[in-house]
C-alpha cells in the first residue's frame, strides 16, 4: 500500500519535538524566548536539554553513567535523530531496559569505530601517495647519477695517462658506481613495496565500503554514490528518488529465533531489495535493519510502485528457520520515498525519506509512504 505522508510526519510525544522533528500539537506547550532576546532563548533550550535527560534516566529506572548520558545527549539534543526515533518507539511500548540500551551503546560504538577507522584509512592514503611520489623521484635521479657516473668511469678507463691519481679514481668511481646501482635497486624494490601496499589499501577500502553480512553496499559506500548521483542527475535533468526500507517487528524475530535467524531474515530482505536493483537503482545497507536505496530516472510515485512490488513478493513468502523448521511468519518492511530535488537538498530530501518511513510504521506497518516536497 503506497500513501502520501505530510512532510513534517505525525506528533510522536514531546520527544520529538525538542529534537525538532515535529511541530506541537493545539495546546501543546513550545518553550517561549524570555526577554533578552537570543542568548536568554539558548539557556532556555539548555535547561530544557538537562531537564529531558534527567527526566529520561530517572522516567526509566536508568543509572546515571557516562554511558546513558552520552546516548541520552544524542539522542535528545537531535545529534542522532536516528537513535530518537528507537529510544521514543521503545519508551512508547514499555519495552526500554538498560540490557537494551546497552546494546544500542555497542551499536552507536561500532559506527563510531568504523568512522575513526575510515579517517585513519584516508590519512594513510595521503601518506602513502607523498611516499610513492618522493620514492619514484629519488628513484628517477638514482639512475640518472648511475648513468652520469658510468659515463665517467668509462672516459677515465679509457684515457691514455693512467697515473697513479686517475686510476685511484677509476677505482673509487667503481665504487660509487656499485654503491649507486645498489642505492638504485633498492629505491626500485621502495617503489614496488609501495604500489603493493597501495593496492593492498585499495582492497581494503572496497572491503570497507561493503557490508559483511549482506553483501550490500555500505552507508559510507551509499553516501559517496549519492554524491555521484545527485550530480549527474542534476546535470541531465533526469528525476532522482531516494527510498528507506526497515524490517517489521525485526527485534521480535531475534528474541523468538536468535540472532543467527535474524541475520537470515536480513539477507532475505537484502536479496529481495538486489532483485529490483540495476544500473539505475541502487540499494545499500543503512544500518541495523534499516536499507536505502536510490533510483535514478523515477520520479517517487513510480520509485514508490516498484519497491511497493518487492514488499508485496516478500509478504507472500513463508520462511521457515531452516535450524529449527519453526516459521518465521510473515516477513515484511516499511519504506519511505522522497524525490530529491524536492527539498533543498540531498540531505534534507534523505531526512524526508526517513520521516516518511517512521509515519509508514505509525500507520500499520507493511506498506509505503511517499513524502510530499518540501
Amino acid at each position: 500500500m503506497t500513501t502520501i505522508a505530510p512532510s513534517s510526519g505525525e506528533p510522536v510525544g514531546r520527544l520529538l519535538g525538542w529534537l525538532g522533528l515535529r511541530s506541537p500539537r493545539n495546546g501543546e506547550s513550545q518553550p517561549a524566548a524570555e526577554p533578552g532576546g537570543v542568548r536568554d532563548l539558548a539557556r532556555l533550550t539548555r535547561r530544557d536539554l538537562v531537564e529531558a535527560i534527567g527526566t529520561f534516566l530517572i522516567d526509566n529506572d536508568l543509572d546515571v553513567t557516562p554511558a546513558n548520558l552520552i546516548l541520552a545527549h544524542s539522542a535528545f539534543s537531535g545529534k542522532n535523530p536516528r537513535l530518537a526515533r528507537q529510544i521514543t518507539a521503545r519508551t512508547g511500548n514499555g519495552g526500554l531496559t538498560q540490557i537494551w540500551l546497552d546494546e544500542l551503546t555497542d551499536e552507536v560504538a561500532d559506527t563510531s569505530a568504523q568512522a575513526e577507522l575510515e579517517r585513519l584509512m584516508a590519512r594513510l592514503e595521503t601518506n602513502l601517495d607523498a611516499f610513492q611520489a618522493q620514492s619514484k623521484t629519488a628513484h628517477k635521479q638514482a639512475v640518472d647519477y648511475g648513468s652520469e657516473l658510468e659515463q665517467h668511469v668509462s672516459d677515465l678507463e679509457q684515457l691514455q695517462k693512467t697515473g697513479q691519481i686517475v686510476s685511484n679514481l677509476a677505482d673509487l668511481a667503481k665504487t660509487m658506481l656499485e654503491r649507486t646501482r645498489k642505492a638504485e635497486d633498492d629505491m626500485r624494490k621502495s617503489e614496488e613495496e609501495a604500489k603493493l601496499l597501495r593496492r593492498s589499501l585499495e582492497r581494503a577500502k572496497r572491503d570497507a565500503e561493503i557490508d559483511y553480512l549482506t553483501g550490500l553496499p555500505n552507508r559510507r559506500a551509499f553516501e559517496e554514490l549519492l554524491e555521484v548521483q545527485y550530480r549527474e542527475a542534476q546535470m541531465a535533468m533526469e528525476p532522482l528518488s531516494v527510498a528507506f526500507c526497515d524490517i517489521d517487528n525485526f527485534k521480535a524475530i531475534n528474541d523468538a529465533h536468535g540472532h543467527e535467524a535474524g541475520d537470515r531474515v536480513l539477507k532475505t530482505i537484502a536479496d529481495t531489495l538486489s532483485q529490483i536493483s540495476d544500473d539505475q537503482c541502487h540499494v545499500a545497507r543503512h544500518g541495523g535493519e534499516e536499507f536505502v536505496m536510490l533510483f535514478r530516472g523515477k520520479n517517487p510515485a513510480a520509485a514508490a510502485e516498484r519497491l511497493d512490488q518487492a514488499r508485496e513478493h516478500l509478504a507472500a513468502r513463508r520462511l521457515i528457520n531452516r535450524k529449527t523448521d519453526e516459521p518465521f511468519g510473515q516477513i515484511t518492511f516499511s519504506g519511505g520515498v522522497a524525490d530529491i530535488f524536492g527539498f533543498g537538498d540531498a540531505r534534507a530530501a534523505l531526512k524526508a525519506a526517513d520521516d516518511a518511513l517512521y509515519l509508514a510504521k505509525q500507520n500499520g506497518r507493511n506498506r509505503i509512504e511517499i513524502a510530499a516536497s518540501g
